[in-house]
């Protein structure tokens, strides 16, 4: 018997199979078919209410009304002659630096821990992950009896160790209650940052540790000499996230505060808040959501600038 050759695949079926190889193989298409509904969904909840807002801040649209008139600048010009404004953008400033260089130091001590090894480390690293979990509402409140005037259990602990004599009215002083909303807004903020220095720590070569400790240099030489410096791409990642996260956030000044005493403590959003929601000016509340877009722009091209330059530097 004579071996008879495979046919070859007939005319027709040759240009779909080069299709379907060709579609395969195409990775930015593929690339752009797998984000096309991640990008639609931020779109439609981000996109088109972002649009909406920068449109009523230039109108003098109020609650309960369909009237939508051009105001022009008038919205913005009233709220940077208002000193309540400018105390609120003050405010969030000061709550947004403050909280994320508290946040840096505990996080990096807290870095070091967790990459030892000691006993009970995974409850440890459970126990830490709670206050990013908890919604902020709950956490909030829970942090508003810890510095209730009453029942304060900071001025208690500090009565019993004798090193306070007086009272500490934490919410009814403006600035106690700005470093109240620094406190709890670091603590927030601090697991994440923590999860991100320690995943930084461990990438950090060995051989360049262990070289560093044979020449000599100790704890603190090899943590301000080396790992800080190869820390600095990760960390201005988590300072990134940590100034949107902050700079953002209503829930914790709204529960803690609620901008008080004497709007002392209002931040940007809060203060959109009560001028847009509760005081039915959505014009005005507009201008004052919208005033944080170039805050955040300029500190997020600093810092993925400065990641950027440190990364190559690295190399």
């Amino acid at each position: 018997m004579t071996r008879r050759e495979p046919a070859d695949p007939p005319a027709s079926a040759q240009p779909a199979l080069l299709a379907r190889g060709t579609l395969a193989d195409r990775g930015e298409l593929l690339g752009g078919l797998m984000l096309a509904p991640a990008l639609a969904y931020v779109a439609l909840l981000a996109g088109i209410p972002f649009l909406l807002a920068i449109a009523l801040s230039f109108s003098d649209a109020t609650a309960g009304s369909l009237r939508f008139g051009w105001a022009g600048l008038r919205n913005y010009a009233a709220i940077l002659s208002d000193p309540v404004f400018r105390r609120a953008l003050w405010n969030t400033i000061v709550v947004t630096v403050g909280s994320q260089a508290l946040v840096i130091v505990l996080a990096t001590a807290a870095a070091q821990v967790f990459r030892a090894s000691f006993p009970g480390k995974r409850v440890a690293r459970f126990v830490l992950l709670l206050p990013w979990a908890v919604p902020v509402s709950l956490a909030a409140i829970a942090w508003e009896w810890i510095f209730d005037s009453t029942f304060s259990v900071i001025n208690w602990t500090l009565k019993a160790a004798g090193l306070l004599h007086g009272w500490l009215y934490w919410l009814g002083e403006p600035t106690l209650a700005l470093l109240a909303v620094i406190i709890v807004q670091a603590w927030r903020i601090f697991p994440f940052a923590t999860v991100i220095v320690l995943a930084g720590l461990t990438s950090i070569p060995q051989e360049i540790l262990e070289a560093a400790t044979v020449d000599g240099a100790g704890f603190w030489r090899r943590l301000f000499q080396i790992e800080l410096p190869l820390l600095l791409p990760v960390t201005s990642v988590a300072v990134l996230f940590g100034t949107v996260y902050t700079a953002t956030d209503l829930g914790v000044v709204y529960v803690l505060t609620g901008g008080g005493p004497a709007n002392s403590t209002h931040v940007l959003p809060t203060l959109a808040f009560q001028r847009g929601i509760l005081g039915a000016d959505l014009g005005q509340g507009a201008a004052i959501a919208v005033f944080l877009l170039p805050l955040l722009l300029v500190v997020a091209i600093l810092m993925l600038r400065l990641a950027r330059h440190t990364e190559v530097g690295v190399r």
